[in-house]
């Protein structure tokens, strides 16, 4: 829709440019006795006429991009992230999040504006370049064909300039990527880097890539410079060709006034164009780069998209059959024909040393990661059909990762994000199950808004809710990765006594070292 807005709001602007320049040779004929045909009074009212209607137009054409461009931005972001939270997470995670962040935001804006702006503003300076064109061979042929003679040269040049650009602006690129994960990671892991006093050291490797990113910038510069020097000397030469011709015309009496201010404005109008275009190539090259970048994140590939499927009972087991995986292929083994069996509504303790694959264990129920061989499957009881795990079969369960996992926004969109449909009654259970009772003294209540990482609330606080949020989720297995380990004592056996208690006939599978989960758990998996 915006292309052809633009498109069309172009034409108009073509037609118009064309329209003054006959309006004002016309106006400067009357003006000088040599076209009687019309009076002044006539001329000067079309010609304000037409620079009224070209405002309006540049007007229009603003609040095309205004309203349309934005809104085509932010669906295709809509639909990059939709797309990329549907990839396999393990090829996702071998993007640094700053490297993502830089995409979605410069590498789409790139694109669209491209699509929606560039494309139909290229068109529109070709429609421009015949028009002015055809303007000028009507009044003197010659002189058309001798201006136009330029086009040779801009399209060698265009070939040499293109080659390097392309390399160059995709260098810049991925710099810029670079810098961008640097002020992320120094901003996201503040706290690490105070303690540790590296404050100086991280904006040193900040400054080294922005230096090395001035330096390319610097060296594209120079070479568009002396392009576009090239470039403005044939202008130049066109456009001195014009008017030596035109006043020697003029002096001969073989072209009124008027027509050596059309031929003038003719020959920028011709210049214009090819002017514009040379401009194009740069926009081409970054548009094409932020293509090629945008399209590697589309090569990432998505996981199974199929319906859910669901139990509809509270308790399933998972059954690990000869299960091998490794991270990389030429990488050791974390496992190795491993097998083992969470019956349905089993409490199991699963322990280890660090690093030994317990929570990559998580990760392959909820099809995150994906096992070299062997079979992992989810059954009700002995005599039903067994869902192999796989991203349709992840709304069987619901997972507290390690850490603090929660958004920022509310206590409340956080803990709809586990039930969207859950009441606040339902929520206040919840909370209350997890421990996290102190929801109900703050100042705003579950209403309360919490920043990034749960910003404003402690660990262990931060923890329960997400604890919380897991509970709501109508799942038959939950799954608790070291979920109480910023928990003291006391809270942490209330909360592991109200979890076991108040789900009965779910099965829970808890990742920890701890010892308070022990004394419920009905099997113990040491890996």
């Amino acid at each position: 829709m915006q292309a052809f807005l633009n498109m069309l709001i172009g034409c108009l602007t073509v037609l118009s440019d064309l329209a003054f320049v006959w309006a004002t040779k016309m106006s400067i004929d009357i003006a000088t006795g040599v076209n009687t045909s019309m009076s002044l009074h006539t001329s000067i009212p079309l010609l304000v006429s037409i620079i009224v209607l070209q405002i309006l137009l540049g007007i229009a054409s603003r609040w095309v991009k205004a309203m349309l461009g934005v809104k085509a931005q932010n669906n295709m972001r809509q639909k990059l992230l939709g797309r990329l939270l549907a990839c396999r997470w393990k090829r996702l995670r071998s993007f640094h999040t700053g490297n993502l962040l830089n995409r979605m935001e410069r590498d789409v804006t790139d694109v669209i504006t491209f699509l929606t702006e560039s494309i139909p503003a290229l068109a529109n300076t070709f429609l421009k370049f015949i028009g002015s064109f055809v303007f000028l061979f009507l009044m003197d042929r010659t002189l058309a064909c001798v201006i136009v003679l330029i086009i040779p040269f801009f399209i060698v040049c265009s070939r040499l300039y293109v080659r390097k650009m392309r390399r160059l602006t995709h260098e810049i690129r991925e710099t810029e990527s670079r810098v961008q994960t640097t002020i992320q990671e120094g901003l996201q892991h503040t706290l690490v880097i105070k303690t540790l006093e590296q404050a100086s050291n991280m904006v040193g490797r900040l400054k080294k890539l922005q230096a090395q990113l001035h330096s390319m910038v610097i060296g594209k510069t120079k070479y568009a410079t002396v392009s576009s020097v090239i470039m403005n000397a044939g202008f130049a030469a066109g456009y001195l060709v014009a008017f030596i011709w035109g006043v020697t015309n003029l002096e001969q009496g073989l072209i009124t006034y008027g027509m050596l201010i059309a031929f003038v404005q003719l020959v920028g109008q011709i210049q214009e164009p090819v002017r514009t275009f040379s401009k194009f190539v740069p926009v081409f090259i970054t548009a094409f780069t932020a293509s090629e970048r945008l399209m590697e994140l589309e090569r990432i590939p998505c996981e199974e998209q199929n319906e859910p499927q669901r139990f509809c009972t509270r308790s399933i087991g998972i059954r690990f059959s000869d299960v091998s995986f490794s991270y990389a292929r030429d990488s050791r083994l974390i496992f190795d024909n491993f097998s083992y069996d969470f019956p349905p509504g089993s409490i199991t303790a699963i322990l280890g040393e660090t690093g030994s694959g317990k929570t990559t264990l998580i990760r392959m129920m909820l099809a995150l990661l994906t096992p070299a061989s062997g079979d992992i499957g989810l059954y009700a009881s002995e005599e039903e059909t067994t869902y192999r795990v796989s991203p349709a079969t992840r709304c069987n369960f619901s997972y507290v990762p390690q850490g603090n996992t929660l958004l920022s926004g509310t206590i409340l969109e956080n803990l709809q994000m586990g039930n969207p449909q859950a009441s606040r009654e339902e929520m206040k259970q919840a909370l209350q199950m997890a421990g996290a009772d102190f929801v109900e003294s703050l100042p705003k209540g579950i209403d309360t808004v919490c920043g990034e990482m749960g910003e404003g609330l402690s660990e262990g606080q931060a923890q329960r809710i997400a604890i919380a949020r897991a509970l709501l989720r109508p799942a038959p297995v939950l799954l608790l990765d070291e979920a109480t380990s910023s928990l003291d004592a006391a809270t942490e056996q209330t909360v592991i006594r109200n979890i076991v208690s108040m789900n009965t006939g779910r099965t829970l599978i808890f990742i920890t070292h701890r010892p308070e989960v022990l004394k419920y758990a009905t099997q113990k998996l040491y890996v």
